[in-house]
């Protein structure tokens, strides 16, 4: 991911400005306890708070929690708030949440880990929700209602027009709408889920607002409410947090063990947001929409992008359909997958949110140049493609189910394939100029994720 194009779609990942990451070095953010006195902390207060108040102003919302720790944890967080908004108005016993059928597998988990029950909303063809089918189901439990979570855009990289008619029949019926925050990178400066109608919304401050998020973390998700919802933000019990645009210190517990989660990361995304500034901002959402719509349209030509909205326009992200050209050659999506390595990219995101699928979001990150390469790259092996659909390629012994070709593989003296080790390994001529080595071949994910198995050297091992 470091050498090349970012492609992964819907999971935000951009490239981070050196001006962005130095603060997260030095000490006097890193080395604070989470529990020092704020007294002590004024200047970490101070940027809590201002930063706080620009998402604020970015989401439309009217007051924020800084706590969760993660946009799970987010969720988690504003699903809790909005169980005690119904607590408070002596409606407990509401507990069902409404959820598409093209949501995060997340929306689902957080609705169960706070004891809700689940029930799926039908999208249509195009794979928007089905209106007629959310605003039946919202009546059918209108009485136990407690939200809807819905994804904006849509998890199928599309602008749902109907969104706010989505929120206006869950209001109707006595919800609330808890917005996903992972596609805010098609909002920020565009739109907003206050304007929307939304209630509350995570926001991944490691996806949208630059903080790295490779490797496992560390993440932020706060949250946004309206104001109605303020008052049931998590607060803390060692330290007593105010949470902005709120005022009070109320006593509805915490989410996470630190009181602002983890706030050492946070001058990543209060640089970002200081440096762009609100022209800045909805320059690299418009750019970021740009960006998916050119690759859409580059590649449209080769392989079937499955959801447009109007106008044929995708919003930040694409799905290429390789179903019709696996059922055609029996390349499936893994072998295009590996090939691309080869190219030298990490693949797309693959089979999600549709199975045999590639989900790409360039963001607002990469250059037309590095645009070009990957594109480049994607043709390429739809005509590689067509060399196995025509037979004149083996079925096995191609480039595509080989892939990826590591620098052993090459060098072997007793090279068996019926391709050139060439082709193999330098594709296209961009990938001469610099070229990345896979460090291992193709594993068999399946047989591993089936056999898992412990290997516990005994104590005598290490004497030796």
């Amino acid at each position: 991911l470091n050498h090349s194009m970012i492609s992964l779609g819907s999971c935000t990942m951009k490239l981070n400005a050196t001006a962005e990451m130095i603060p997260v070095t030095w000490p006097e953010f890193g080395q604070l306890h989470p529990f020092a006195p704020i007294e002590q902390a004024q200047g970490y207060k101070q940027m809590m708070d201002e930063l706080s108040e620009w998402l604020i102003d970015i989401t439309g919302y009217d007051a924020l929690s800084m706590q969760p720790n993660s946009g799970a944890q987010g969720e988690y967080a504003g699903l809790i708030t909005i169980q005690k908004y119904h607590e408070s108005r002596g409606e407990g016993h509401r507990n069902i949440c409404l959820i598409p059928s093209s949501a995060h597998g997340t929306n689902p988990a957080s609705a169960q880990m706070v004891s809700m029950k689940v029930v799926v909303v039908n999208c249509d063809k195009d794979g928007n929700v089905d209106l007629a089918d959310l605003r039946a189901k919202a009546e059918e439990v209108a009485d136990n209602l407690s939200c809807a979570m819905i994804t904006y855009p849509s998890t199928h990289g599309v602008y749902e027009e109907t969104i706010k008619e989505m929120c206006d029949i869950v209001h109707e019926f006595g919800g609330q709408v808890y917005m996903d925050g992972a596609n805010m990178n098609a909002q920020v400066g565009v739109t907003s889920p206050g304007f929307i109608g939304s209630d509350v919304s995570h926001l991944n401050l490691h996806k949208t607002f630059c903080i790295p998020h490779g490797g496992g973390g560390p993440g932020m998700g706060p949250i946004g409410v309206k104001a109605h919802l303020a008052p049931f933000l998590p607060n803390h019990k060692i330290i007593g947090v105010e949470n902005v645009g709120d005022g009070e210190v109320r006593e509805h517990g915490a989410v996470s063990a630190a009181p602002w989660g983890s706030a050492s990361i946070l001058p990543i995304s209060y640089m970002y947001i200081k440096m762009m500034g609100s022209a800045g901002l909805k320059k690299a959402t418009e750019v970021a929409m740009l960006n998916a719509n050119y690759v859409a349209e580059k590649l449209s030509a080769h392989y079937p992008v499955l959801y447009r909205g109007r106008n044929n326009r995708v919003a930040h992200e694409c799905i290429i359909d390789l179903r019709p050209l696996k059922e055609a050659s029996g390349v499936t999506e893994m072998d295009v997958a590996k090939r691309l390595n080869d190219y030298g990219f990490h693949a797309p995101t693959m089979s999600f949110p549709v199975a045999g699928t590639l989900m790409i979001e360039p963001t607002e990150s990469e250059a037309k140049a590095e645009l070009d390469r990957f594109i480049e790259a994607m043709v390429n092996i739809r005509y590689e493609i067509a060399k196995v659909e025509s037979g004149e390629w083996n079925a096995t012994d191609n480039p595509l189910h080989n892939a990826p070709h590591t620098l052993d593989d090459i060098c072997d003296s007793e090279w068996t394939r019926s391709y050139d080790r060439q082709l193999a390994a330098y594709p296209v001529e961009s990938v001469k100029r610099n070229k990345f080595w896979p460090s291992v071949n193709r594993i068999d994910d399946v047989y591993g994720d089936r056999n898992l198995f412990c290997e516990c050297p005994s104590i005598e091992s290490y004497q030796d």
